[in-house]
């Protein structure tokens, strides 16, 4: 355990992954389930990951300069209308562009309301979510006639699509019209251990992904670098620490607060434009699902940071994809989720905590115990499998997380505190 806790951040990160790499190519042996390593789950929870990691980001940015964003929900919402109709009238990109505006917009609100009015945030963030809804729906009247192929809770079908990119070589990706080998494709087939298992997740990551899907994982690495190493990264962080030692040091606290919940808001406004233009090509009222409080939890697990909102993200969409592929996959994911608790409470043995350790070795026994009573999980469980594994990871980790110190609290200007 101290080797490990002595590696570097990078280090880490590449083991975990090949730990959780290796149980899954473990399990899909013992258990048969092929769909737990397949290159469609991949590119399945790859898709259903990004609206949700958008969303997650964009709270990022808000929480880190001091303001709780609960309407990521509603901003979300106006991304998917305000990109399906300017995706409908003007095209995909312009769509994507109107999605973030609209976005944007519920941000300024509730910037308005938490930073120039000092309103409750968790209030103001509710108030966000039920005006949105309703915009969406009157827009929706106003829009669309009876003769554009919408109506209150529908947009007309988005034609054109953003384009999708495939990796050549690697996937069978085109060059100038001839389709090149498709590596990942091969060694997959093989079936060999871990090694195909790899290969088809890789495979699901570069084959066939939208160019909107491209440009926010890259959103990511862009983030922590504007937060960490930037100045205005630290302004804005320094917002959400100390508002009045920032502001002795020059910095407007306002102006950085209406900065993060705006670009909060244009991110998650991009989630839903991701929603309603590349998921389905069309908006239809209830679209969001409840992603934007979901990328509030995968906020919270990543502990305030873009590469855990990442990793929140894609576990997400991961056990919802395998929810949605297969019933027999979410039964060995049972397996998967008590061999990791076991693996916990024997970390917790190690550092000497006694009530996590045995917490972690009853459930991972009740899963166990599951596990191998049962040859088919109900399909309403399967259902709640991604709700259920996002609570489960954000109750083991919530022991180590830490918010910003003064998010949440109102300031105003020559307070001290």
């Amino acid at each position: 355990m101290t080797r490990i806790s002595s590696l570097s951040r990078p280090a880490k990160i590449l083991l975990a992954t090949f730990g959780v790499l290796l149980l899954l190519a473990a399990v899909r042996q013992i258990t048969g389930a092929e769909d737990l390593t397949s290159s469609g789950t991949a590119g399945a929870a790859l898709r259903l990951a990004v609206p949700i990691g958008l969303a997650g980001l964009g709270g990022l940015y808000s929480e880190r300069s001091g303001i709780w964003n609960i309407g990521l929900e509603g901003t979300m919402i106006l991304g998917t209308w305000f990109g399906a109709y300017g995706a409908w009238e003007l095209g995909p990109w312009w769509g994507v562009a109107f999605g973030m505006l609209g976005g944007a917009l519920g941000g300024v609100i509730h910037a308005v309301a938490t930073v120039v009015f000092n309103v409750d945030h968790i209030i103001s963030g509710v108030a966000i979510v039920i005006l949105s809804s309703g915009l969406a729906r009157y827009l929706s009247v106003i829009a669309y006639d009876g003769g554009s192929g919408g109506g209150p809770t529908q947009s007309p079908r988005v034609e054109n699509t953003i384009p999708n990119i495939t990796l050549p070589f690697s996937s069978g990706g085109e060059i100038f019209g001839w389709k090149s080998p498709d590596l990942l494709g091969s060694i997959d087939r093989a079936n060999i251990f871990l090694v195909s298992d790899g290969a088809g997740i890789l495979g699901g990551f570069t084959r066939g992904v939208s160019l909107l899907t491209v440009i926010a994982a890259l959103l990511i690495p862009f983030s922590a670098w504007l937060l960490w190493r930037t100045r205005f990264g630290l302004r804005l962080r320094s917002s959400g620490e100390s508002p009045s030692a920032a502001e002795s040091l020059g910095v407007s606290v306002a102006r950085m607060r209406f900065a993060g919940v705006m670009i909060s808001g244009a991110l998650s406004g991009l989630g839903g434009a991701f929603l309603s233009i590349v998921a389905s090509s069309i908006y239809r009222e209830g679209q969001t699902a409840g992603r934007g409080y979901i990328g509030l939890a995968t906020m919270i697990f990543g502990n305030w940071r873009p590469g855990g909102v990442a990793a929140g993200a894609g576990l997400f969409g991961f056990a919802d994809a395998l929810q949605l592929r297969s019933a027999a996959s979410v039964r060995a994911l049972l397996l998967a989720i008590a061999v990791l608790l076991g693996i916990f409470a024997w970390v917790m043995v190690v550092r000497r905590r006694a009530v996590p350790a045995a917490a972690s070795f009853v459930f991972g026994a009740l899963f166990l115990t599951w596990f191998l009573s049962t040859d088919r999980v109900p399909s309403q469980i399967t259902f709640c499998t991604p709700y259920a594994v996002t609570l489960i990871v954000l109750a083991f980790a919530s022991q180590r997380l830490r918010p910003p110190k003064e998010a949440g609290l109102p300031y105003r200007r020559g307070e001290a505190r």
